[in-house]
């Protein structure tokens, strides 16, 4: 069987929440695996994040190179075709990163690509079963891909449970000589930091958010009743944000905010891939919508089926009783 390869995207010293999610998703190919993680950049946090990865990982590849100091992917896609063997299976996260370079580094390796798999049911020969979504997460499709030649598979953040055992006792390798030539047509300028405007979610332990089900602005006053009531903050999903109804501080996802809170009230949210994938870690996520299909029920922790406008007040009261 092809040798399976986790690339890892890090900030400050520490491995993003997906790393370990790419353990798992590698046992879901190959319960006997011992996937191989891909680190690159430069500088001492670079060891730092390998040695962590070592603990996951059957091993650990380190490239170490200055191009390498921030992630551009049209670096690091010329780098992986250099290292990697022709029927490699490579797992990247489905993050604007690993859009960026996922499809092109397939296509580059000549291997199948596999966008958004939200499962992956197994290896039957060549052929890899994988899970996506359509239609905003309503219908699940079933996918054969056939990685004879290799894939490329993009696994969406937070579909997989992250494998926290960290048993795996691999050793780092370096092979920053063997990552060939670095050069690029586009490079880094600067990292622009988001506006954090009166609060900043970021730093939040709980989350009440809202969505399209809120209806109305005036309707936001009840979604921040429960917040004052649970000493928590109110944020939201892209819509209230395109409908200027709160500032874009306050929203969560690959085009807002990325939070990593203990507890997340969803309210009134579909669930969409956008939005999910700027929530990290492993919160207890509370899902309240009257639509029973919406894809946030498949991924919380306790669902309630109703209309926000009718229960949040009721869950204020319940709490403020308490």
């Amino acid at each position: 069987m092809a040798q399976i390869f986790a690339y890892i995207t890090h900030k400050d010293g520490v491995a993003d929440d997906s790393a370990l999610e790419l353990v798992a998703a590698a046992k879901k190919i190959d319960a006997g695996a011992a996937a191989t993680a891909i680190v690159t950049g430069s500088g001492a946090t670079l060891d730092t994040v390998c040695n962590d990865m070592a603990a996951s990982f059957g091993e650990v590849w380190k490239v170490d190179n200055d191009a390498l100091a921030y992630p551009n992917a049209e670096v690091i896609r010329k780098m992986l075709v250099a290292l990697l063997p022709a029927d490699a299976l490579v797992l990247l996260p489905h993050d604007t990163f690993g859009m960026d370079l996922g499809p092109g580094l397939a296509i580059k390796l000549e291997s199948a690509f596999g966008a958004d798999v939200v499962d992956i049911e197994g290896l039957d020969g060549t052929t890899l079963k994988l899970v996506r979504q359509e239609f905003g997460g309503v219908v699940s499709t079933h996918v054969d891909c056939d990685c004879g030649a290799g894939a490329v598979l993009n696994i969406r953040p937070g579909a997989v449970a992250a494998d926290e055992s960290k048993a795996a006792g691999g050793q780092v390798v370096d092979k920053s000589g063997d990552a060939g030539d670095l050069s690029a047509g586009r490079k880094f300028l600067e990292i622009v930091a988001a506006e954090t405007g009166d609060v900043d979610i970021t730093k939040e332990d709980v989350l009440v958010s809202i969505g399209r089900g809120i209806e109305d602005e005036e309707n936001i006053e009840i979604a921040q009743e429960l917040a004052d009531a649970m000493g928590a903050v109110v944020s939201c999903s892209r819509p209230i944000v395109d409908a200027k109804w709160l500032e874009k501080s306050r929203q969560v996802g690959t085009s807002g905010q990325t939070v990593k809170p203990k507890v997340y009230i969803a309210a009134g949210i579909s669930g969409s891939f956008q939005h999910m994938g700027g929530l990290k870690g492993n919160p207890f996520i509370v899902a309240i919508n009257k639509n029973p299909k919406a894809p946030i029920f498949q991924l919380a922790d306790v669902g309630i089926e109703v209309d926000i406008l009718d229960f949040l007040p009721e869950l204020t009261e319940a709490i403020e009783e308490l």
